[in-house]
This record gives C-alpha cells, structure tokens and sequence, in this order.
C-alpha cells in the first residue's frame, strides 16, 4: 500500500541501524526526577563492606507467627485474587484497629480500602481528587514521592519550608499563607520521613482549622503512627470534625517489619473510597491475597512484637543522636519514625557530595537531605533501624571522615 499526504498517511520515519530512536516520552513522566534516595542504593549494592544507614528498613524480619499465618494460607491453596477492596476480614480488622485506637468509625464495607502498600494508597488518593492545574500543599522536606504523585495527577505540588528552629513542623499560618482558589488538599505525613518530626495535637488542630475554613482536604500519611517516643502520636481524622475531610494512609511496612509484604490501607469518606476503588481495580486489582492473610495476623496479635520493636528502637535513636551530636554533627531530636536527620554544616559539602564521599571513603551509607527537598539541603538522613554495633561502627567511620573533611 502506498503511504503518502494525499490519502491521509503519515510517512514512517526510517530508523537507520546504530542510529538512536527518539521516542515520545510524556510531559508528566518528563517533569520527575529520578529517586534520590535509590541512586544511593544502586551505589552500595556493587560495594562491599558498606554499612547502610540509608534505607528506610527496619532490619527485623517479620515476626513468625505473622509468616507463619501466611505460609498456611499458602498451603491451603489461598491464591486467587480478593475483593478489590480488600479481604471482608481484613478490613473488619482495620475498622476494629481505627476504633480502638483513636475512636473512628470506620464501614469496612465501604470507607476501607486494601492497597498495594501506602505508597500506592498516596497514588489513588492524589488522582482521585487533583484535576490538572490543581495544587497540593506539603512540607519541605517531605518524603520523596510526594511530590511525584502530585505531578503524576496532573497537579502542582506547593512546598511550605519547614526549619529546625521549629521542630520540622509544619506551621498552620505558613499553610494558610500559601492557599489559592486551585489549591485542593494539604498533604502531610508525621511522625515524618526524613526528620523524625512529630506534630501535637494542639498544631494539627490548628492545620485542620485552615482545612476547614479552605474547604480542603487533608491527606495524612500516618506509615509510622506506631514509631513514637516519649510523646502521643494524634490521628487527624480523630481531630473534631475532620473525618469526613481526611483520607487517612496507613500500612503494616514499618511497625511490623512488613516491607516486602506490601500491604497498606486508606480510610475516608465512601464517596473518596468508591473513586480511589476504581483506579485502584483497574490498575493494580487487589493487593497480595499472602500479604493481607499476615496483615489479619499482625492486628490481632502483633501488638507485642511492635512494642518491642519500638522499645529497641529508642534505644538506637538514643545512641545515633548523641553520638552525631559527639562527632560535630548538630542533630534535631527526633521524636518518632526511625530516622535522625543531622546537620552538615561543619563541612563545605553539598548534601549529595558528602553523601557520595562518605560512602566512597569510609563505606558508610546515608540520604542526602536534598532529596526530600529544597530544604533538605545542609543536612543527611540516617536511619537507626540496623543493629546497635552498625550504628557504633558507622559512627567511628563519620567521626574520622567529618574530622578530616571539616572547614578550616
């Protein structure tokens, strides 16, 4: 057949051999920057000896009654897929957990839903309320995909500055300060990813008095809700009249050692829940059907592992912060997560170029603030979710590398 202007074909463009093929890349896929945090990762994977205090990981591994509960799931041929929302039992368990904890009520038949993970929990909640050209509030820094799933809607995310001064908090009038006619929601994530920020309860009710008055929504990514110490982790859904304007983010990843599991949760209104299902069945289908037989397990009889866990982990979070603060690098405290978050300043480098010299000198890993953020810049992210004698050991190793690399 001949292909030509007259009969209304589009000539081929002839690619010839060694030559490179231009492809159509999309504006939005275009407009994200790949992930800070896994440049790092693909890093150390080639190198031996590298203590790793980049990965956000707790280094527990799931506890085994939790497998074990899946292993005879498995064994009993529970293979097929579930409900898009989510396995009945599951999400009734979810809705006993929400209640017991913080007093919400939420129909497991209609405001839970069963996701690949919060990450995607994020995903579904972004496209089902951002349109294109709408904007998204956040803080600076935040957690990497933030961001990304914003843009990805087809929205604008708007970066409110948080600073140490104020405890990585994000600040009720700064929010306000920011609100236009296209902004849609306030999405936050505490206790926080890089900083180990945890919010009062008296600083999320005034962030929920600019919601309400705004008439957004506020998208609370709570993945570390169960990692708190010495203070009160607050759902903001709890807050008086902020359920019905919340979509509440939750998973088992981080508190019960569940990563690779990958099971999270949302909990809002049916109408948010009923669009997030839609997207959610025809893009993922449903979540493991293995995974959600150990999520069932660990709310019921996981409270005493978490508990454990948490205490483990203050121990550490003692010993890393102190010890930062010991080797010259000024470190705000943090209150929850299992992060420290510790200035650079002592040193001229950038936050990825101390990030890249400290892995090649001294084989210790960690997160350049820059990748959470503008504000992120001037300080690196470690995280204390690997053994005691790791953290020891990689503190002997900055100690000798910030020394060495210090300002004169």
């Amino acid at each position: 057949m001949t292909t030509n202007s007259k009969v209304g074909y589009r000539a081929r463009a002839r690619v010839r051999p060694g030559s490179k093929k231009k492809y159509n890349i999309s504006a939005r896929a275009n407009k994200l920057s790949p992930s800070g945090i896994r440049k790092f990762f693909d890093l150390l994977a080639s190198m031996e000896g590298v203590i790793s205090l980049g990965v956000g990981e707790p280094d527990y591994v799931t506890p085994w009654h939790i497998t074990e509960t899946a292993i005879e799931s498995l064994q009993k041929g529970q293979t097929m897929y579930t409900s898009n929302l989510g396995m009945p039992e599951l999400r009734q368990e979810l809705s006993s957990y929400l209640l017991r904890e913080y007093g919400l009520e939420y129909d497991p038949a209609t405001e839970l839903l069963v996701t690949v993970g919060v990450s995607e929990a994020l995903d579904l909640a972004m496209r089902a309320i951002v349109d294109p050209g709408d904007e998204v509030i956040a803080p600076d820094p935040c957690y990497v995909s933030y961001e990304p799933c914003v843009v990805l809607a087809g929205g604008r995310a708007v970066a409110v500055p948080t600073d140490e001064k104020d405890d990585f908090v994000l600040r009720a009038a700064e929010v306000e300060a920011r609100v236009t006619g296209k902004t849609r929601a306030i999405l936050i994530g505490y206790p926080a990813n890089p900083t180990g920020a945890v919010m009062t309860r008296e600083q999320l009710a005034e962030l929920a008095d600019v919601a309400r008055r705004h008439d957004l929504m506020v998208v609370s990514d709570e993945i570390y809700a169960r990692l708190v110490y010495g203070v009160e982790h607050t759902c903001v859904a709890s807050l008086p009249g902020m359920k019905p304007d919340t979509i509440l983010l939750g998973g088992f990843s981080k508190a019960y050692a569940m990563t690779g599991w990958r099971i999270g949760y949302a909990a809002a209104p049916k109408e948010i829940i009923a669009t997030m299902t839609k997207i959610h069945q025809y893009t993922m289908m449903c979540a493991p059907t293995m995974g959600q037989v150990a999520a069932i397990e660990a709310l019921r009889s996981g409270d005493g592992s978490v508990g454990e866990m948490v205490e483990d982990y203050n121990r550490r979070r003692l010993v890393m912060v102190n010890g930062l603060r010991q080797i010259g690098m000024p470190c705000f405290e943090p209150k929850g997560a299992f992060y420290a978050f510790p200035s650079i300043a002592r040193t001229p480098m950038s936050s990825e170029e101390f990030a890249e010299t400290l892995l090649t000198e001294e084989k210790v890993a960690v997160v350049p603030g820059s990748a959470f953020g503008r504000c992120g810049e001037g300080y690196v992210r470690c995280c204390y979710a690997t053994s005691m004698a790791e953290i020891e050991e990689a503190l002997t190793r900055m100690r000798r590398f910030v020394n060495r690399h210090q300002k004169t």
